[in-house]
């Protein structure tokens, strides 16, 4: 059987099995043995550390924003972006590139890789965003936000996503997988996440965005101009 397939992993989990119970003192090594151990103590890796950077970046823009449901919302669309960058990857690995996979600790780079500068996108454009909210309201923040960062955020994340994607021309295949696999998540944050996803979850999510903090619930400055009763002075003529 191929030695780095997946039945050559359960031919190497198979044999400490058996040899566990016949012989406890005995070994299984060689290459195919080293790489499932390498294999298995990734996928421990992955099933701690990324929940745990997501908890951390949370509570950063939690203590940032001084709210609880706009971070989830960011760690969301962030969580999203690496799903889609990830799954689009794999289809250009495979069907462009003609890779037959990608090494079990890969997943884990890209993931910190992306996730790093996705947040900073994010962070970017929700500091503005808030820091105009008591003003504007969060409908017109958000507005006024993506656009005063739109044009920064655009041109950082192509220029990262070009620095990245020549990572492919390189002759080693791991390096390659890595930047495209970024490229193309860099470019999914600055024209799709953070020019439509991120904005459109704050305004179908209004106010209630900023909870538990004291943005929540109608802004004062939002009513509506029509609404404010007239001074003698400025009643209209008849």
């Amino acid at each position: 059987m191929a030695p780095y397939s997946t039945s050559g992993y359960n031919a190497v989990a198979n044999l400490r099995g058996q040899l566990g119970r016949d012989a406890p003192d005995s070994l299984v090594g060689g290459p195919s043995a080293i790489q499932y151990d390498i294999t298995q103590a990734a996928h421990r890796d992955t099933l701690l550390i990324i929940p745990l950077v997501l908890a951390v970046i949370g509570l950063i823009i939690a203590l940032l924003l001084r709210a609880i449901v706009a971070p989830l919302v960011l760690i969301a669309t962030t969580a999203i972006s690496f799903a889609a960058a990830f799954g689009l990857s794999s289809l250009l690995w495979r069907y462009g590139f003609g890779y037959s996979g990608i090494e079990a600790q890969l997943p884990l780079y890209i993931f910190i890789f992306l996730v790093a500068l996705g947040v900073d996108y994010n962070i970017f454009l929700s500091a503005r965003i808030r820091e105009d909210t008591p003003q504007m309201g969060t409908r017109a923040a958000t507005l006024h936000g993506l656009g005063v960062t739109g044009g920064v955020i655009t041109a950082a994340g192509i220029v990262m996503a070009a620095t990245f994607a020549a990572l492919s021309q390189l002759p080693n295949v791991s390096v390659a997988e890595v930047g495209v696999a970024v490229a193309l998540g860099v470019l999914l944050d600055t024209l799709l996440v953070r020019t439509v996803l991120v904005p459109a979850s704050l305004l179908i999510i209004g106010e209630r965005v900023w909870w538990p903090g004291r943005l929540a619930g109608p802004s004062p400055v939002q009513g509506r101009q029509d609404d404010v009763p007239l001074s003698p002075e400025t009643e209209p003529e008849h």
